[in-house]
């Protein structure tokens, strides 16, 4: 394949050759033709959602999008946004006591590409906190613990956030989280494009995982969940439904909130159309069977049309790699149909400005243990004193070998860039952008990115194992 495919050509002969795994988890086929197809679960593990934990965790890994159209222009903003740490509550078990929580606020958070946020960020908790965006690149004033030191309790920190890509993001304050007092949620940031995008709802779904003991306490990743019940929320509530008149069209943002594990999201009955991932635009295809496979903290934005006679419900499933419940549904309202048919199939979303070739021939190359090496650190012990994992230079490729040595499947996330996912012979590249990505144990998978925004980023990698620890380093661009 190019290195710099237009479209994604994935057709059955190329997915055996390029994806050896595939042929029985995930079947890709050429953008633009009627069979495009993502995301096939099998073999059978529930007559509803068959899917187990090796597969979920295997889809994730070859997960495809399209590379983007040239870059667009962006509007000039200026915004103020006020954050805060605090405690709050949520209701986890019907007639059961309200679970303590740590929060950042309700709803949203939302503005136009090309704004620019004056943060002020307060922390009310009893602990320090870091706050943490995830998925926008090139801020390194931003970047938690290599410039912004953890923010101590009752203080408050102030910063820019330049806004320099539409799309689904995340923000977060449990960087430090691990087995503290209570779980931090996260909240959607929502980057919309300066082009408007025909849509009737525009819906994040925050989908978060909770380990919940017998008193009403939650057990915080990084801490053995022995004696917990699993529950899962969508937007803070055990079921959350959502109803359209008929042939409304709805871009639904799902993120998976969960800490540490990989989780997958069915649609039933209904054409799911993959727009974006990790926040970046994808050539839209249909997600196979309506499912769709997410790493902690990934984000997928999907098309769905409403389609159907008043009262007709579309369930939405949830897999965690063990079996699959139901957490909301779709249904169409008894409101009159917004139009006489569905809209059309949707153009790509606008396009963001990541390089459309990385000329890896040239690419400076790093090699990175994952699971073993004694670099990697708890974000609690974090020094920017420490050596970075590797340096470059602005302007230069990056291909990062990383080699999961860990018994378990490690999820590593890079901070201040997006990247390709490398074919095995190094020819090419898999026609998507990433920022996170699911290794299996003994795998070893490599990247590239393109070094564009100078200054010091984090690197992470959690094994997908709840009482596991999220460990860090750092990398510099100069």
């Amino acid at each position: 394949m190019p290195r710099a495919a237009g479209l994604i050509a994935c057709a059955r002969q190329f997915a055996a050759k390029k994806w050896p795994l595939l042929h029985s988890r995930l079947r890709l086929i050429a953008a633009g033709q009627t069979e495009l197809k993502m995301v096939r679960i099998g073999p059978m593990a529930s007559p509803q959602f068959p899917l187990d934990r090796r597969q979920l965790v295997t889809a994730l890994g070859t997960a495809a999008l399209c590379p983007l159209l040239p870059a667009i222009g962006v509007a000039q903003g200026r915004t103020a946004v006020a954050l805060q740490t605090r405690t709050d509550r949520i209701s986890l078990r019907p007639g059961g006591p309200e679970t303590p929580v740590w929060t950042l606020g309700n709803g949203d958070l939302r503005f136009k590409r090309g704004e620019v946020l004056d943060v002020t960020f307060n922390n009310a908790l009893p602990v320090p906190a870091a706050l943490d965006f995830r998925g926008l690149d090139g801020v390194p004033a931003a970047e938690p613990l290599t410039s912004r030191a953890p923010v101590q309790a009752g203080a408050k920190d102030t910063f820019q956030l330049p806004l320099r890509h539409a799309g689904t993001f995340l923000c977060d304050a449990g960087l430090l989280g691990d087995g503290s007092a209570s779980p931090a949620r996260p909240r959607a940031l929502i980057v919309d494009s300066t082009s408007p995008v025909a849509v009737d709802r525009d819906q994040a779904l925050v989908i978060e995982e909770w380990r919940l003991r017998q008193d009403g306490i939650v057990t915080p990743a990084g801490t053995d969940p022995k004696d917990t019940t699993l529950i899962h929320t969508v937007n803070g509530q055990t079921s959350f439904d959502i109803s359209a008149p008929s042939n409304a069209r709805l871009r639904l943002r799902f993120i998976n909130g969960s800490p540490r594990n990989v989780l997958a999201v069915k649609l039933e009955n209904l054409e799911v159309r993959v727009m974006g991932i990790d926040g970046q635009p994808a050539e839209p295809f249909a997600a196979r069977n309506g499912a769709l496979v997410l790493a902690p903290g990934s984000r997928t934005d999907v098309f769905v049309d409403a389609v159907g006679p008043a009262g007709t419900s579309f369930p939405i499933l949830l897999h965690d790699g063990k079996q699959a419940r139901p957490v909301g549904k779709l249904t169409v309202s008894a409101e009159p149909p917004i139009r006489s048919a569905p809209f059309p199939p949707a153009p790509p979303l606008p396009a963001n400005d990541l390089p459309a070739q990385i000329d890896l021939k040239n690419a400076q190359r790093v090699d990175l243990a994952l699971g073993t090496s004694s670099d990697w650190v708890r974000p609690a012990d974090f020094k920017p004193t420490a050596a970075p994992a590797f340096q470059a230079k602005t302007g230069r490729p990056v291909v990062l070998t990383m080699t999961n040595r860990a018994a378990t499947t490690t999820v590593f996330h890079l901070h201040g860039h997006h990247f390709r996912l490398l074919d095995r012979l190094d020819d090419g590249w898999k026609p998507f952008w990433l920022d996170t990505l699911a290794i299996e144990p003994g795998q070893t998978q490599r990247i590239a990115f393109l070094a564009e925004y100078p200054g010091r980023y984090l690197l992470e990698a959690t094994a997908a194992d709840w009482a596991a620890p999220r460990l860090i380093r750092w990398y510099s661009v100069q």
